[in-house]
């Protein structure tokens, strides 16, 4: 199985933005959605989208501070993150799925990016 890529992670100050990046995220042209992991917390469900229709779902501690998005003829998948806070930072993952089932577990999705490093300052 070939996995997704991450891009666009670094450091930033609180209040601050990014946009992640994640290539290949269409390939079951089901279920894409973004996941992330702190050094002391386990994964946790950020964002997650369908393919075709764009039908969206938040994390409640996101929500209405990112913005998950995709280019369907580019096989893109985006997560615009603003207002960032320091409770943000982890290893932000991208993933892609077969169905449309449970969309907040891990066990839904079965292709993965190697994750990138997002840090926000206090």
């Amino acid at each position: 199985q070939a996995q997704l890529k991450e891009s666009g992670g670094g450091l930033v100050q609180a209040g601050g933005s990014l946009t992640l990046s994640c290539a290949g995220s269409g390939r079951t042209n089901w279920l894409s959605g973004w996941f992330r992991q702190g050094p002391v917390k386990e994964r946790e469900f950020v964002a997650a989208i369908t393919w075709n229709v764009g039908t969206t779902l938040y994390a409640e501690s996101i929500q209405g501070r990112f913005t998950i998005s995709r280019d369907r003829t580019r096989n893109l998948m985006y997560l615009i993150m603003n207002n960032l806070k320091p409770d943000d930072t982890g290893v932000y993952y991208c993933a892609a799925g077969p169905t449309r089932n449970k969309q907040t577990q891990p066990a839904s999705y079965n292709f993965w990016g190697q994750g990138t490093q997002v840090t926000v300052s206090s």
